[in-house]
């Protein structure tokens, strides 16, 4: 079993409430209010850049060429391709430009990005991705999982998003992140390492289940 399925069965209760949110399931069945979509989706603005910033800090943290290249395409990856598509996203939801430039960031954003950078600043490569994999990863399994029961109605509005997260290329990145944890956490990863990994993951995903929540309350 890998470190991430090892992670995840360390706090299914956790992982349940942020995968099957309220949020996301409304989100499926094309019953979400459209204003909680659209907050979301300023704050996830928001969230994206303080994500590239963490990928900064994990080339800072790497010591290893191939590990920089790694993050230095996570960087890329979020500037130069997800936040433009995000930018027209939100184009087409009536959320111009100029709208989010003068966003108030919400306090469940500044909770979950800042607890990511922290557990970056002063753990190290592992600590920072593990922070990170909940976002990542869920995003994949919930988009997976609305898909393939078919929970997205022909109508939904909501339907690229999953499309998005359900879609080949993302699904292959995020195993690459997955495969990537195993790489880092290595043969040897000690039983008290691993437990502070799983209160880290634990953590991360209870953080996401406050942004979720923040897009249904409009807070």
């Amino acid at each position: 079993m890998g470190l991430f399925q090892r992670l995840k069965e360390s706090c299914p209760d956790d992982w349940a409430a942020y995968t099957h949110h309220d949020f996301v399931e409304q989100l499926g069945k094309g019953s979400l209010p459209k204003e909680c979509f659209q907050h979301y989706l300023k704050q996830d603005y928001i969230f994206l850049i303080h994500f590239a910033r963490c990928h900064a800090l994990a080339a800072y943290k790497s010591t290893k060429l191939s590990d920089i290249k790694r993050a230095q395409d996570g960087v890329s990856a979020i500037v130069d391709m997800e936040l433009g598509l995000h930018l027209k996203y939100c184009a087409e939801w009536g959320i111009h430009e100029d709208e989010l430039d003068d966003l108030e960031e919400s306090t469940a954003n500044m909770a979950y990005t800042r607890y990511v950078m922290e557990c970056g600043m002063s753990g190290g490569l592992l600590e920072l991705y593990v922070a990170l994999a909940p976002c990542a990863i869920g995003y994949a399994e919930i988009g997976r999982r609305l898909a393939s029961e078919q929970l997205t109605p022909n109508n939904n509005p909501y339907a690229d998003w999953v499309e998005m997260y359900s879609g080949k290329e993302y699904l292959a990145a995020v195993d690459d992140m997955i495969a990537y944890l195993d790489e880092l956490a290595g043969d040897h990863l000690s039983k008290d390492r691993e437990a502070e990994l799983a209160k880290i993951f634990r953590n991360a995903s209870r953080l996401e289940v406050g942004f979720w929540q923040m897009g249904l309350d409009l807070s």
